[in-house]
């Protein structure tokens, strides 16, 4: 059971949100309007494709989490209060120009070489990077297998994992290979290295096998995917599986070295710099456009908009390598967060092997006790977490949730009808609380530098920047309160919707917790009712 009581202020709040007595003058919900939504088939403008998380259900039928319009309707006479998120994450290029305002500044310490703040961190200004000058790393069940302790009961399950997946890993390079010397057939015969169309594939004149395979291959690939799209995803498939057949599932590679620690002792904190960014600012792409979904500046007219209006501050925790991260860093990172300050954490990573997850279930108890709202991504790989572990999360084999701050995030698609659930995302019915937009997300990325991005890692933070909202203009609320919020004042759809690796169908509500998505126009007011109650 829940930790903590519940705190509703009246016996149904979570079905009819207007029920109660309150002096708020704003609006109810429409909960009655959601399911008679028309779908848009028709794509989205580029400009609204860039937002469409900030888009409203109704009034612009994408999935998106009614950010504009609650900043329109409900906030625009509000005074926010600030809010420190931190994102442990890969590393955040703090200079970016549309992230640079909303970097948190340590109040307490000054780049003098000195631990001014006596937290154990020399110069700690906007956070701490666990990770020291390491990048590359290996998953964790490679980890297990390399300390040989064939007792432990994940040794052996780890053994054939690594083996289908560099069986995978060698089979899919193979394959990739075979495309890479079909686009090289067309270059060559093309005399282009972009903007291939089918009409210059039409013109090639075929010499032998290769070239005709070459050419009946991008026949068929032209008419579905630009030329430059589908080379892109070749060169990032190939750097993929090279990336983990080198370092991921490599036991002979050893990241942890250039550390310095013992990863397994959580009393050895005496490591890491305050190079938040990285040794690679490359590396810092993913924390960079995870940070910069919750905090981009608003109306600047650079790139896309944060969820969050210029009243949060990022705290930067790289704690997350080019492979599994450690559960010491996470635990630590964790506490360095609620020690300093953080309202709000993001965690935009996990794993299926965890063994020290004790320290990580500490941490995050830790940041119960100092209200610090946990979310975490769900994770990419069409699972059911109800049948199977992720780590982090509130429970785990089938045991009901023993935090009361933590949410687990689902992803969206921007498409509003049956493929609303992004196939790669994970999903259960107890184990993911609610889903959030997560695919084709616009933001920030290394030297000032824009891009779409997919993944419930892109959830997660969409979920954090309401949750960063929240919290900033309704400080009064504890982070468990605003758990549950954002829980009940999503918008619960009941279609059927397609899910998981084998696209099977059942309704949307029964795919998470809530059975919703996060709706920033819907929490808001629920907020407002919860927060006068409690005046």
């Amino acid at each position: 059971m829940r930790t903590t009581k519940p705190f509703y202020i009246c016996a149904a709040l979570s079905l009819a949100l207007a029920s109660c007595t309150t002096t708020s003058k704003l609006p109810t919900t429409y909960v009655d309007k959601y399911d008679k939504v028309p779908l848009k088939n028709a794509p989205l403008a580029e400009n609204d494709l860039k937002r469409w998380s900030h888009l409203d259900l109704v009034k612009d039928t994408v999935p998106g989490m009614s950010v504009d319009r609650a900043y329109a309707e409900l906030l625009v006479n509000k005074k926010p209060t600030e809010v420190i998120v931190a994102i442990v994450d890969s590393g955040i290029d703090i200079n970016h120009e549309d992230l640079k305002p909303a970097i948190w500044v340590n109040p307490n310490e000054t780049a003098n070489g000195n631990d001014d703040d006596n937290n154990g961190y020399i110069d700690d200004i906007n956070g701490w990077n666990f990770l020291g000058d390491s990048d590359a790393e290996n998953m964790e069940y490679v980890r297990i297998i390399k300390k040989g302790n064939t007792a432990d009961p994940e040794y052996q399950r780890a053994v054939i994992e690594l083996e289908a997946d560099v069986a995978e890993a060698k089979g899919s390079l193979e394959r990739i290979n075979v495309f890479q010397s079909f686009i090289d057939v067309v270059e060559k015969a093309t005399g282009k290295t972009e903007d291939i169309t089918l009409e210059d594939i039409q013109k090639i004149e075929v010499t032998d096998e290769l070239s005709t395979q070459a050419k009946n291959t991008f026949t068929r690939i032209l008419a579905e995917v630009p030329y430059n799209e589908f080379k892109g995803q070749i060169t990032g498939a190939k750097n993929h599986y090279e990336t983990q057949l080198n370092s991921h599932l490599n036991v002979a590679f050893d990241g942890r070295t250039p550390v310095g620690d013992n990863p397994d002792d959580i009393t050895d904190t005496n490591y890491g710099n305050n190079n938040v960014i990285g040794p690679v600012i490359a590396s810092a792409k993913h924390g960079t456009h995870v940070a910069g979904i919750v905090a981009q500046t608003r109306g600047n007219e650079l790139g896309g908009d944060g969820v969050a209006n210029g009243n949060v501050k990022i705290m930067a925790l790289r704690a997350v390598p080019d492979g599994d991260e450690y559960d010491k860093d996470i635990a630590l990172a964790i506490r360095y967060a609620a020690d300093n300050g953080a309202k709000v954490l993001n965690g935009s990573f996990g794993k299926y092997y965890s063994p020290n997850k004790e320290w990580v279930q500490d941490a995050l108890k830790y940041a119960e006790e100092k209200d610090v709202l946990v979310l975490f991504a769900a994770g990419n790989d069409s699972k059911d977490l109800d049948v199977v572990n992720k780590y982090p999360s509130d429970s785990y084999d089938g045991a009901a949730e023993t935090l009361s701050n933590v949410m687990i995030i689902g992803a969206l698609n921007p498409s509003y009808g049956e493929n609303m659930v992004a196939g790669f995302s994970n999903y259960g019915a107890n184990n993911v609380d609610i889903f959030a937009p997560g695919a084709k997300i616009y933001a920030t990325t290394p030297e000032n530098n824009y891009e779409y991005l997919q993944g419930t890692s892109m959830a997660s933070p969409n979920a954090a920047g309401v949750a960063a909202v929240i919290r900033s203009y309704y400080p009064n609320l504890t982070a468990a309160e605003v758990k549950q919020i954002l829980m009940d004042s999503g918008i619960t759809l009941t279609q059927d919707v397609r899910y998981g690796e084998n696209k099977d169908k059942k309704p949307f509500n029964e795919l998470s917790k809530s059975g919703k998505i996060i709706n920033l126009y819907n929490a808001v007011i629920l907020a407002e009712k919860v927060s006068n109650a409690k005046k």
